[in-house]
C-alpha cells in the first residue's frame, strides 16, 4: 500500500527492512527513488531529529560515483526519511553469499570503488561508521569493471552518527557491527576516518577469503580479538597485496592508508591478478562456548543460499533482520575482558582440507599420530631386543679371564 512522505514523496513498496528502518521503493518530482524510512521511536525522539536536521547539509552534499545520493532528509510529523538515489541491483553481502567468495580481481575493484567512495566523504568530513558489505550495492546496469565486477557504491550514510546520539548510548556503550569494528572504537575512543579503512580493509578479507579475520563465536569474542589479535595470513595471494590488508587492518589508526592512498594501491594490484580463480581456504570451524560447541550451519535446502556467518548481531539472542542492518549497541568490555586468553584468539584460515588446530578433526588427527608413534615405538623397542639377542646369542661360553695367573 503506497504512502506519502512529506509532501513531495510517494512510498510505494518495501524492499527491505531493518533494526533502523524499511526501505521503500518510492517515486518523487524527479523520478524512482529509495526512501529509508527510520523506526517511529527514533523519529519521536526530539533531541536525534535535531540532529538529523544538523547532517542535513552533510549528507546531501556527498555526490560521487561510488557513494549512494541522499537527495532529501523529510521530518514529517512521525516520518523521519532518508530519500536516495535508487541503485538497480544487488548489495555485496547477497553476491557473498551466493559466491562465497569473490576472486581477488573482482574483490579488489569492488574495494577499490568503495575507497574512492570514502575519499570523498572523508574529504567532506564524512565518517560513514558502518562499513560492511550489507552497505555496499552493486549497479548492475552500470559498465563491468576487472574481473567481471558490477560498480559498487557505498550506501547508508549517516545512519550510524544520527542514531549514536548521546542520549542513546552513553560512553559505555558502542555502535555498529562487530565484525568491522576498529580496536580505537572497541576501547571506546571517538571514531575518526581510519575506522572506516580498518572496516573496508576486512571486507576486502572476507571477499578474498569467505569469513571475516576476527568473527565467529560471541560478540564479545569477536570485540576482544580486535583488540588483542593479529591478522592471520592468507594462503594464496600475492604479497603486496597482503601487506596492504595488513597496514589497514593495523592497531594503531595512524598506520592506517588513506581511503584515497588505498583505493590508488589497490588498483595498482589489478593487473597481477587478471584472472586468478577464487582462494581455495577453509572456513575456521566454530569455536567451543561456555555453552557448548556451536553447530556448523546445516546445508541449505537445493536451491536455497548458505547462510554463512557474517554481521551478527550486538545484542546477544537478538534475530537479525531481513537486510542485515545492525546498528544496535553493546556495552564497551572492561580491560579484563580485552586482555586476550585461550578463548576469543584470532581464527587461522587453512589450506582446504586441512583442520583447524584445537578442531575435533585436529584432535582426532593428534590422536591417530600418537597411535602411530606408539605403535612405531613398540616396533622399534622390539628390534631392538631382537638386535641385542642376535649380538649376544653367538657367544655361549664365558669370557676367558686373560689377566690370570697360575696357582702355586
Amino acid at each position: 500500500m503506497a504512502r506519502k512522505i512529506g509532501s513531495r514523496y510517494t512510498a510505494n513498496q518495501i524492499l527491505g527492512r531493518g533494526s533502523a528502518g524499511t526501505v521503500w521503493l518510492g517515486e518523487g518530482p524527479e523520478g524512482p527513488v529509495a526512501v529509508k524510512l527510520l523506526r517511529e521511536d527514533l523519529a519521536s525522539d526530539q533531541e536525534l531529529v535535531g540532529r538529523f536536521v544538523q547532517e542535513r547539509t552533510a549528507l546531501l552534499g556527498l555526490e560521487h560515483p561510488n557513494i549512494v545520493s541522499v537527495r532529501d532528509l523529510v521530518v514529517d510529523g512521525n516520518d523521519l526519511a532518508l530519500v536516495m538515489d535508487l541503485v538497480r541491483g544487488t548489495d555485496l553481502r547477497t553476491r557473498l553469499e551466493r559466491e562465497r567468495r569473490l576472486a581477488p580481481e573482482a574483490a579488489v575493484a569492488i574495494v577499490a570503488d568503495v575507497a574512492d567512495g570514502l575519499a570523498a566523504a572523508h574529504a567532506a568530513g564524512v565518517v560513514h561508521r558502518d562499513v560492511k558489505p550489507e552497505n555496499v550495492l552493486l549497479d548492475m546496469q552500470g559498465p563491468l569493471g576487472p574481473g567481471g565486477s558490477h560498480p559498487a557504491l557505498l550506501t547508508d550514510f549517516g545512519v550510524a552518527k544520527l542514531i549514536d546520539s548521546p542520549k542513546r548510548t552513553r560512553a559505555t556503550k558502542i555502535i555498529g557491527t562487530p565484525d568491522y569494528l576498529a580496536p580505537e572504537i572497541v576501547e571506546g575512543l571517538p571514531p575518526r576516518a581510519a575506522v572506516d579503512i580498518y572496516a573496508l580493509a576486512t571486507v576486502l578479507y572476507e571477499l578474498l577469503a569467505g569469513f571475516t579475520p576476527f568473527g565467529g563465536g560471541h560478540p564479545g569474542a569477536v570485540l576482544r580479538r580486535h583488540v588483542t589479535e593479529t591478522v592471520v595470513p592468507l594462503p594464496g595471494i600475492p604479497d603486496e597485496l597482503w601487506q596492504l590488508i595488513v597496514q589497514c587492518l593495523a592497531k594503531a589508526p595512524a598506520s592506517r592508508l588513506r581511503a584515497s592512498e588505498l583505493g590508488a594501491r589497490l588498483r595498482e594490484q589489478l593487473p597481477m591478478l587478471a584472472g586468478m580463480p577464487p582462494l581455495e581456504v577453509d572456513e575456521p570451524e566454530a569455536e567451543s562456548t561456555e555453552e557448548g560447541p556451536q553447530e556448523a550451519p546445516a546445508p541449505a535446502a537445493s536451491g536455497e543460499p548458505v547462510r554463512r556467518r557474517g554481521a551478527v548481531s550486538l545484542v546477544p539472542g537478538a534475530k537479525p533482520d531481513s537486510n542485515r542492518d545492525t546498528h544496535t549497541s553493546m556495552r564497551v568490555p572492561g580491560p579484563d575482558e580485552l586482555a586476550g586468553g585461550a578463548r576469543g584468539t584470532a581464527r587461522a584460515p587453512r589450506t582446504a582440507g586441512a583442520p583447524r588446530p584445537g578442531s575435533a578433526r585436529h584432535r582426532a588427527a593428534a590422536r591417530r599420530r600418537k597411535i602411530t608413534l606408539g605403535v612405531a615405538g613398540v616396533v622399534l623397542a622390539a628390534a631392538i631386543g631382537v638386535g641385542a639377542w642376535a649380538a649376544t646369542s653367538g657367544d655361549d661360553e664365558p669370557p676367558q679371564d686373560t689377566h690370570s695367573t697360575s696357582g702355586p
